[in-house]
């Protein structure tokens, strides 16, 4: 990765205020510059411990990579710091050099304030994530002047789709309003192609519990049409930003371009909940599993399926997913456009991708 970014010019500063082992002594020495602090800072592939194992070699942390030995001898350090403060001066004395990039050519207007108060998203938002809600009321304090250009208005509705600014910064929005069905996947991959033929960038507020299933469903092509949708996300050129506003549950997770979607940004709001289905199906499937090669009563059936459903309300809370990085950090929902307008800002920092090659298929 380092040497991706640095051939795509993207600058590197390291700043070693501790041990860097092992394959952490790489990280400083592919920097475009290296700080050490002295007496604390050490690079090495080896610590002496494992020298004297392999070697015989009696040496100490310091004299093996301390800041005399990469910035005297080795010269895998470009600056020796006295400790962590005149360190860190040193890093924004380096940064001061650099040449602003140019942004990302897109269509910015003055920034507006929506016309509703972000506060009322308190309640708006039911606290059950089943409990259906319209989602136009969500994005109606978010964008700028709760201005929203609805793509597709009558068709497809359970996925809500449309450009507006936030901050002053294009966006096209992708937001659940239920589940998804072959129209709205249809409708989401042909919105998804405009937007980077456009080169606006996308927002998917996520609140989904998947595909709708059944026999009628998957003769009518549920699947491949679903699979539009995927491959339109995962393929997207231009930068992608993700909040989970509700619930986000299996292939669903996918359509709205989750964590393995690579979104710029993933963010959460509290109430959010995410796993690959809900506690209770999860639950009831393999009950019915089970129940197959058995014959149960109702309270062996209700013993067998209590664990499962806190482990699903457990581990598909959001203060467990983020706690293990799977977003960005949960945000309270009266600041999501404040975040939001700085993470844009942040993604237009990079260039975007020139547009595809082909045109827009209307699905």
């Amino acid at each position: 990765n380092q040497a991706n970014m640095s051939a795509k010019g993207i600058p590197q500063i390291a700043c070693v205020m501790g041990s860097c082992t092992a394959g952490g002594a790489y990280v400083p020495a592919m920097s475009d510059e290296t700080i050490i602090v002295r007496g604390q800072g050490t690079i090495f592939l080896a610590g002496p411990p494992l020298v004297k194992a392999a070697t015989g070699e009696v040496i100490s942390a310091e004299e093996l990579g301390g800041a005399d030995t990469h910035g005297r001898k080795s010269g895998v350090v470009d600056h020796v710091a006295e400790n962590d403060e005149h360190a860190l001066t040193i890093v924004r004395d380096i940064v001061s050099t650099l040449q602003p990039q140019v942004q990302a050519a897109v269509n910015m207007k003055d920034p507006r304030p929506p016309k509703f108060d972000a506060e009322e998203l308190y309640g708006v938002v039911p606290s059950d994530v089943r409990a259906p809600y319209d989602v136009h009321e969500i994005i109606a304090r978010l964008v700028d002047g709760s201005e929203f250009h609805e793509f597709k208005a009558l068709y497809g509705t359970s996925l809500v789709c449309g450009f507006a600014h936030i901050w002053g910064i294009p966006v096209a929005i992708l937001a659940n309003n239920g589940v998804l069905f072959s129209e709205s996947a249809q409708k989401g991959a042909h919105f998804i192609e405009l937007a980077c033929q456009r080169r606006i960038p996308l927002l998917f507020l996520q609140n989904i519990s998947g595909f709708m299933v059944g026999g009628r469903y998957e003769a009518e092509g549920i699947a491949k049409h679903g699979a539009k949708l995927v491959t339109a996300v995962a393929t997207a050129s231009v930068p992608k930003i993700t909040v989970l506003i509700g619930g986000s549950f299996g292939a669903g997770n996918y359509g709205m371009c989750g964590r393995a979607y690579s979104p710029r940004f993933l963010f959460s709001w509290p109430n959010s909940r995410i796993s690959v289905m809900g506690g209770e199906q999860a639950a009831s499937v393999l009950a019915t599993v089970h129940r197959d090669a058995d014959s149960w009563s109702d309270e062996q059936a209700e013993f067998f399926k209590a664990p499962i459903r806190q482990k699903y309300e457990d581990e598909g809370n959001p203060w467990y997913a983020t706690a293990r990085l799977w977003d960005d950090g949960i945000i309270d929902p009266a600041q999501t456009r404040d975040v939001l307008g700085l993470a844009f800002a942040a993604t237009l920092n990079a260039p975007i991708p020139e547009r595809p090659s082909f045109g827009v298929f209307r699905m």
